[in-house]
């Protein structure tokens, strides 16, 4: 006998099926139908957007970024699966709107008044009842509210008189429905290339005017309405995202940036260095390179980020991708002179009033006897000590995977590596200083790293673009909340922003070690391993961040900010919005840990002597 085909279910049999296992079980519907056709549902919501065609890139893009969309290659089938899933989903929810987008054929011109920068035309229909007119003016309300590189969105009324597009609205009986038609002003004129950047802004103007739509839409049904319309948005990374992010984190985790530009031979850079006088710069050496800088970076631009129907997501990757590829170039440049400037690029420059405020500090607290430097705690008493704070963190998180190493390699101090703490042999560490440490070390850096960790993507352990700043800042104040800012310690803080400026302004490394030891009264160890720090590499800016980020986080706590977001992962200030974002939809869990150092009885009052307004400065207690 010969096996007989089974036919496949025809797709209104598969959706009917589907829906029954999302409201019954909460299973996400990703249902694709062949020829381009795809139902996704991460959730019950209370609306579907629709488009239907091909060809429309953003039109198609705004549709597939929701949690809730259908693309349909013609407009039979686009009907029938709308008429069923809004039947399942009004009884379910207790009201539903169907959002049917699409882009008009052409970009008009609306007026001849502004010949070069015209108005762009958005078309809107819908229903006749009250919660239908109630999320077209919502909708009109916000797509008005955003321009798209100069060019302002005009909202009319979708005449079916005057346009050929098939709607929807046209044949779902009385389902409620919201149709958007708006100008393709982000293709090349006369071609089929399309500006990137214009595409995106449309894109997210139109995802975010749907959503606030729904919510008014939702307020005039008289239902219960979201805290916020982003709240409307995924709930789910689709595996595409999953793959993009683990895909950027391999090439990030084949490398750790700042120890291939630490030296390795910073005790005898000191040696010879006080041989020669302070006049010669010392040989700094490196560790090679384990991998082909050229082919990291195919890796990382073969990570396709254009089907991840998520605007804000890709964004962020794409942030992401850009400063890997900055710190590959880097590497590739190591101790020649691009290394400097592309650092700049990456750290930025170091603007006057930084400047001034480091100098302030440095005139007006006095510097410290290099006799009191004599002392202390050497490698194996600190990396004890910190075993035991990671115990703690690890008895409350399991997770909290933490182990410490003593290296050999490493210039004094500590320094964090993914998941490890580094402890350098040449440690040795004032003893007051050591729980001020480890907080900034273990506190910050490594609790944000596993708490990142349980976010679900890489990228929040990882760090996104620019979060080092902000993240070097919070490691700051820990040392102040734990009452370990010293003196000495915001000396050097401040020390370090002028042997940036010296050394982005071209100083060589023998001048900035003469600024930092004659003008400024640093000892002479203390001024060259400041030096050591800002000229590994060839001439490395980053060390500007701590000063920086400490005075926006002390802005940000003046401000009424919380502290909270930031635990979340490896973030920055500007990433709050996204962060918010993310977290109403869902995405985000709360942070698995808070640093140990917040509940303390030292901390407390010294928070709220932040939250009243405070200088660096004014953190000095010893």
């Amino acid at each position: 006998m010969k096996p007989k085909l089974v036919e496949p279910a025809p797709p209104l049999a598969q959706i009917e099926s589907d829906l029954d296992a999302l409201l019954r079980d909460g299973k996400p519907i990703r249902r694709d139908f062949g020829n381009g056709n795809r139902l996704h549902m991460d959730r019950p919501l209370p609306f579907l957007c629709v488009h239907v065609g091909s060809h429309q890139d953003a039109a198609f893009h705004a549709v597939s970024a929701n949690a809730s969309y259908l693309i349909a290659a013609d407009i039979g089938l686009a009907r029938e699966a709308a008429r069923l899933v809004g039947r399942r989903l009004r009884d379910h929810c207790g009201a539903f709107l169907m959002l049917d987008i699409g882009e008009l054929a052409e970009d008009r011109f609306l007026t001849e008044d502004v010949p070069f920068l015209p108005p762009f035309e958005i078309a809107l229909a819908c229903g006749d009842t009250a919660a239908e007119k109630a999320a077209l003016k919502r909708f009109a309300t916000a797509a008005s509210a955003r321009e798209a590189k100069y060019r302002t969105p005009r909202v009319d009324e979708l005449n079916p008189a005057t346009r050929a597009e098939a709607r929807l609205l046209d044949d779902l009986g009385d389902a409620a429905c919201l149709t958007v038609r708006f100008a393709p002003i982000y293709r090349v004129p006369g071609t089929k290339r399309v500006y990137p950047e214009l595409h995106d802004l449309v894109v997210a103007n139109m995802v975010d005017s749907a959503l606030q739509a729904v919510s008014a839409f939702l307020k005039a049904s008289r239902l219960e309405q979201p805290a916020t319309h982003r709240s409307l948005g995924r709930r789910a990374y689709i595996d595409a995202v999953v793959r993009a992010d683990r895909a950027i984190d391999n090439v990030a985790s084949t490398f750790d940036f700042l120890l291939a530009v630490t030296p390795i031979n910073a005790e005898p850079a000191w040696l010879e260095f006080q041989a020669g006088a302070f006049e010669r710069v010392p040989v700094l050496l490196y560790r090679p390179l384990e991998f082909e800088v050229a082919g990291q970076k195919r890796k990382l631009y073969s990570v396709s980020l254009d089907h991840l129907e998520d605007p804000l997501l890709t964004t962020l990757l794409s942030q992401k991708q850009q400063e890997l590829d900055l710190q590959l170039s880097m590497l590739a440049a190591r101790e020649t002179p691009r290394f400097v400037e592309l650092g700049r690029a990456l750290y930025g420059s170091v603007e006057p009033s930084l400047a001034a405020r480091a100098r302030t500090i440095l005139e007006r607290l006095p510097p410290v006897a290099s006799a009191a430097r004599q002392t202390g705690l050497g490698a194996d008493a600190v990396a004890a000590a910190a075993r035991d704070m990671i115990a703690g963190y690890r008895a409350a998180y399991p997770d909290f995977d933490a182990s410490v190493e003593i290296r050999g390699d490493l210039p004094a101090g500590l320094l964090v590596s993914r998941n490890r703490l580094l402890v350098s042999r040449d440690t040795n560490l004032p003893s007051e200083r050591l729980t001020a440490l480890l907080s900034h070390e273990i506190g910050v850096h490594l609790l944000t790293y596993f708490n990142g960790d349980a976010q679900g993507l890489a990228i929040f352990r990882n760090g996104l673009a620019g979060y080092e700043g902000m993240q070097e800042g919070l490691a700051v104040l820990a040392e102040y909340l734990v009452g370990g800012m010293t003196a000495a310690r915001l000396r050097l803080i401040a020390a370090r922003v002028i042997a940036c400026q010296a050394m982005l302004d071209a100083a060589t490394f023998e001048e900035a070690f003469r600024i930092l030891h004659r003008d400024f009264g640093l000892d002479d160890r203390s001024a060259f391993n400041v030096v050591l720090r800002v000229y590994r590499g060839g001439g490395l800016a980053k060390d500007a961040i701590y000063l920086r980020g400490l005075a926006q986080i002390l802005d940000h706590l003046k401000n009424g900010g919380s502290l909270t977001p930031f635990w979340i992962g490896k973030i920055s200030a500007a990433h709050f919005g996204p962060i918010q974002e993310l977290n109403a939809r869902g995405l985000l869990r709360a942070p698995r840990l808070e640093p140990a150092f917040l509940s303390s009885d030292s901390a407390r009052p010294r928070i709220k002597k932040a939250m009243a307004g405070i200088d660096p400065i004014d953190m000095v207690e010893t």
